[in-house]
């Protein structure tokens, strides 16, 4: 019987997997870290046979990366000597007992399965621990599960279909670590050092970067610019307002309005002289408000965020524990449409058993299902994130912000099986010598997935009273009114998400550290609105690190996205095969290098702002 060592990324994940090849039955052993388990029980792979397995887990990444011991002290070297240092690969201390493990199991074994998460961060961590099996044992056949949940079924389809690491994209992991380490750690020992020396206040301050980090900042420094800059203009529109069956009926003015007053009286005169104003058409059509399209992992980091009030990174945080615990499928997706072999129904119907939503459930399996809509993202490896398993608000381990994530994903899922709301809408233009205007008014017939879906709201507004086409009226009230612009508002933090991902900052994964660190760095700092919307503002600090690099005239700033984002193409290249591995490295070395040389040169500007 051959012997099969399994690797997960999590212990949970571990547990699940042990428990799902074993239909319930295994038996548990300790390690020399308290925190990861042995697993062993019996499975008959399709490929392998019947086997003896052993399942157990490493902690997130086996290995690190760092500079040789000779460039770890910050004064041992000029920062810009980072970017060519020699760098070693190493196993930290808290991973040795792991490492341990892994190869003591492997020499056992003749195959290794690599059940890590199925992203490209998986896919490196699994090279890692296949690395740490063949120093131990070079002839194991290491193999790999895909999967994206820990549902007992799932489980098992995967480990009856295995496949290989994908190299590719553990290549793309590598430079990234590579280039953020080199990058990361000159400019951050530059600008401390640089700055510590000259500013009282900062002489205890670790003044990092991150080529990820700065650009996220960037974003927010901007829009306090122009909050900060903003000079409100006067402009006057026209109101007009008809009385009507005891209603009365506000008409916009379609051109909205005017910065030049004379004119604005001119067309305003004109429209008091010229008599009555005519209808010029009423058009009565159905209005829909789609259904939701299926949860990916910016979406749910943006509208959970909006509606729930939690930041990203606890909003992250919590979903992958649900996964861990077999509540949700895999938290970290960019697809958006729903294969056909997913039975949609047999999810759905674990939700019925829900008082608060479980009714929803239940009456799509009655006849009101309907196929969600596909959108055009799916990155072949997960689908959409969404309920695999019923969880009770009293659920062991269960914290109230957990459940609320729970309840966002579940409440989601099911408004994306629904059909759209459905309305009729009326809208009723009329012509006052030569300039238009508008009304309408929106009677919803059927809410349909917003009975579920109670984070978005579509309502009736009051029907409109009934106009003829070609009639003839005198206007209640006429008037010209004076306005000012509105300054633009802060960031929020589903605002920021938003343009991290129009700009390829991160991934779906890390944008909400990203947001996580510039706070901790005290970069930026969140303050309330009046609505009790959180919105992002930056620090002194963080607002002169910005603006300093700005005032350099790099062709592109280190507080823009263009770098950053021109990096994450390349690792999209290196994974689809188009560059290497080291070519993009030195590409990008390259780049960073003359960035920070023309950043040494004018210090200065930094050290003013």
């Amino acid at each position: 019987m051959p012997r099969v060592f399994c690797v997960a990324e999590k212990p949970s994940v571990a547990k699940a997997v042990a428990s799902a090849l074993g239909g319930g039955r295994f038996q548990t052993s300790n390690t020399t870290n308290r925190f990861i388990k042995n697993y062993e029980t019996e499975f008959r792979f399709r490929e392998l046979g019947e086997s003896s397995v052993v399942v157990s887990s490493v902690a997130g990444h086996l290995t690190s990366l760092d500079f040789d011991s000779n460039f770890s002290n910050w004064r041992s070297c000029r920062p810009i000597d980072l970017f060519e240092a020699a760098i070693v690969k190493k196993t930290p201390e808290s991973n040795k007992a792991i490492e341990k493990n892994i190869k003591t199991q492997s020499r056992r074994s003749q195959y290794l399965i690599i059940w890590t998460d199925c992203d490209r961060e998986g896919e490196h961590i699994g090279t890692e621990i296949a690395n740490a099996a063949k120093e131990a044992n070079p002839r194991i056949d290491v193999l790999r599960a895909r999967f994206s949940n820990v549902e007992a079924q799932h489980i098992i389809q995967a480990a009856g279909n295995l496949v290989r690491i994908d190299e590719k994209q553990a290549a793309a992991v590598d430079a990234r670590i590579e280039l953020d380490l080199r990058i990361g750690s000159a400019f951050t020992r530059f600008q401390t050092l640089e700055l510590q020396s000259r500013y009282a206040e900062l002489a205890r301050e670790l003044i990092s970067y991150g080529s990820c980090q700065f650009p996220t900042l960037g974003f927010v420094v901007d829009r306090w610019l122009r909050v900060k800059k903003f000079v409100p203009e006067t402009f006057w529109l026209i109101k007009v307002v008809y009385r009507r069956e005891n209603m009365n009926v506000n008409f916009s003015w379609k051109r909205n309005h005017l910065f030049d007053r004379l004119i604005v009286m001119i067309l305003y005169e004109r429209c008091l002289e010229s008599g009555p104003a005519r209808v010029a058409s009423v058009i009565k059509k159905p209005a829909s408000k789609w259904q939701p399209l299926p949860l990916t992992t910016v979406e749910l980091q943006k509208q959970g965020s909006r509606f729930l009030r939690l930041s990203s990174k606890i909003i992250m945080d919590h979903a992958e524990k649900l996964y861990q615990k077999g509540f949700i499928s895999y938290p970290r997706t960019e697809t958006d449409q729903f294969d056909k072999e997913i039975n949609l129904q047999a999810l759905l119907g674990k939700q019925t058993e829900n008082q608060e939503w479980g009714q929803y459930a239940q009456r799509l399996l009655e006849g009101e299902f309907k196929s969600p809509r596909r959108g055009r993202n799916n990155d072949k490896a997960h689908p959409p994130i969404h309920p695999i398993a019923h969880l009770a608000p009293s659920g062991a381990g269960i914290s109230s912000d957990m459940y609320k994530v729970y309840t966002f994903i579940a409440r989601r899922f099911i408004a994306c099986c629904w059909d759209d709301a459905k309305g009729n809408r009326t809208t009723v233009e009329i012509d006052w010598f030569g300039e238009r205007f508008t009304a309408q008014g929106l009677v919803v017939l059927q809410k349909n997935y917003l009975e579920v879906y109670n984070y978005e709201k579509w309502e009736s507004s009051e029907e409109l009273p009934p106009f003829m086409q070609g009639e003839i009226f005198v206007p209640t009230v006429a008037e010209m009114v004076e306005g000012k612009t509105n300054a633009p508002t802060y960031l929020t933090e589903p605002d920021l998400i938003a343009m991290m991902d129009a700009n390829g900052i991160g991934t779906d994964a890390t944008m909400a550290d990203h947001i996580a660190k510039i706070e901790d760095r005290k970069y930026i700092f969140k303050q309330p609105r009046q609505n009790g919307v959180m919105e992002l503002r930056p620090s002194t600090l963080g607002a002169a690190l910005i603006e300093g690099y700005d005032q350099m005239n790099f062709e592109q700033s280190l507080g823009k996205p263009f770098l950053r984002k021109d990096m994450e193409t390349k690792m999209k290249d290196i994974c689809e095969g188009r560059r290497t591995r080291d070519g993009v490295v030195r590409e990008e070395l390259e780049r960073y290098r003359e960035v920070f040389a023309k950043v040494s040169r004018n210090l200065n500007i930094l050290r003013e702002v």
